[in-house]
């Protein structure tokens, strides 16, 4: 359905008020369509909040959206700051585990959100987790409001990192 409604709605070009429309649309459309009424970044920022779940996990148009938008943030290795983190949005769901150990905690808030992880992703965010070094500190120092800040991502702390936490 939406893929249908891109089509009518991009009829006779890309509207110029294509930010008013749902993201979900945005999906279905490349940076390069929507460059008339903005910026790739701006493009992603909407991107990263639309339902990605509208696309199959493992999809190839998933993945393209992925690569387009580490190209037009200009992230060259696997390292992804704090702001191109904000901008990417839901689209950190998709990153490996190599992004998430390099990124160290400034992906754990955009982690939240994800619905799921693969054994790769769930075994990286432990890993930064534990190892202390993020806004969060150790896992020893931890109180009832960490807990609370990392809610969508307590499913993955295994014993090791649970046994830490202070009661």
């Amino acid at each position: 359905q939406l893929s249908c409604l891109v089509k009518l709605v991009t009829l006779h070009g890309i509207p110029k008020d294509l930010d008013s429309y749902p993201k979900d649309l945005l999906l279905f459309l490349s940076p390069s369509d929507y460059a008339v009424t903005g910026s790739c970044r701006q493009f992603f920022a909407n991107v990263g909040k639309a339902n990605l779940d509208v696309l199959q996990r493992e999809s190839s148009q998933r993945k393209q959206l992925l690569l387009e938008a580490l190209a037009c943030l200009k992230i060259p290795g696997t390292q992804i700051n704090e702001e191109n983190a904000e901008v990417l949005g839901r689209l950190i769901c998709d990153l490996g585990g190599e992004y998430i150990r390099s990124s160290g905690g400034n992906l754990l808030k955009q982690l939240r959100q994800c619905k799921s992880f693969l054994p790769d992703q769930e075994e990286a965010i432990r890993s930064v987790i534990s190892s202390g070094n993020t806004v969060f500190g150790p896992p020893v120092e931890w109180s009832a409001f960490t807990l609370n800040e990392l809610s969508g991502l307590i499913s993955l702390l295994d014993h090791s990192i649970l046994q830490k936490i202070p009661k």
